[in-house]
């Protein structure tokens, strides 16, 4: 199903105070909650979901002194996905030092009241972390507000969901399966020295495709100078830095 979204026009969203800060990848999605209490009524009136939002954002402005609504998405019971600050932007609701590193999504349920997401709110959260990975460079990761920050949200319920893995209900599976290893949500550069997994898995195919490199897990000055080459041969822009272009074009085609 392609994602059901309500612009900020639809659903009439005040306008930012100000600007946002920009985003170009994240290492993934952080799931929300409100918090609070939250009226089982929106079940059966979407009308009802469209006035929480409002507020929502009423209290993150005025009573927050944000910009804007802090979520990037929020998602209601419906299926229906809220463009909130949307892709490309810092949200705010992560916490201090954590907004550049994931998008958040809100699930429209709260600590009492309706506090079980319905199966179309978690299909709508998986619909709104597809588009964000599409539209914003969302990396693979799903995870709780509490990871990393002391709270309890995304509350139990929807925490336990994470957990598992954040599955489809009814059995499908999360995302389609991948062609090849997904982008991390970050950009391969040197200097300084990266490390990780990912540049790991990054110089191993690389050396499968027939490149001469160490396959150490990190990316200095040897594996820039094999990016730099590899992007030439490619016809992408020779930047020495893995980006996602040039990550998904190591596995356009098979190693013979």
């Amino acid at each position: 199903m392609a994602i059901d979204l309500v612009t900020r026009r639809e659903w009439g969203a005040r306008p930012p105070r100000g600007a946002y800060g920009r985003l170009t990848s994240t290492k993934g999605v952080k799931v929300h909650y409100t918090g609070g209490q939250v009226n089982p009524d929106i079940v059966n009136d979407h009308n009802k979901c469209v006035a929480l939002v409002k507020s929502i954002q009423n209290h993150h402005m005025d009573g927050n002194g944000w910009i804007d609504v802090g979520y990037s998405m929020l998602v209601c019971p419906h299926r229906k996905v809220f463009e909130g600050r949307g892709p490309g932007r810092v949200p705010a609701a992560n916490g201090p030092g954590l907004n550049s590193g994931h998008y958040a999504v809100l699930g429209l349920v709260g600590s009492s009241g309706l506090t079980r997401p319905t199966d179309d709110l978690l299909h709508g959260i998986l619909d709104a972390v597809e588009y964000l990975r599409d539209k914003g460079g969302a990396g693979r990761e799903i995870k709780g507000h509490r990871d990393g920050y002391s709270t309890s949200c995304p509350g139990e319920a929807l925490y336990a969901w994470v957990r598992r893995g954040a599955p489809r209900p009814g059995g499908g599976p999360t995302d389609p399966p991948d062609p090849h290893p997904s982008f991390p949500g970050r950009t391969l550069k040197y200097p300084p020295v990266m490390s990780g997994e990912d540049v790991r898995t990054w110089q191993r195919r690389m050396a499968e495709r027939g490149w001469t490199i160490d396959v150490d897990g990190l990316y200095g000055p040897a594996s820039r100078d094999v990016c730099r080459k590899f992007q030439q041969e490619k016809d992408l822009p020779v930047t020495g830095a893995v980006d996602r272009a040039t990550w998904d074009a190591a596995w356009e085609e098979p190693v013979s």
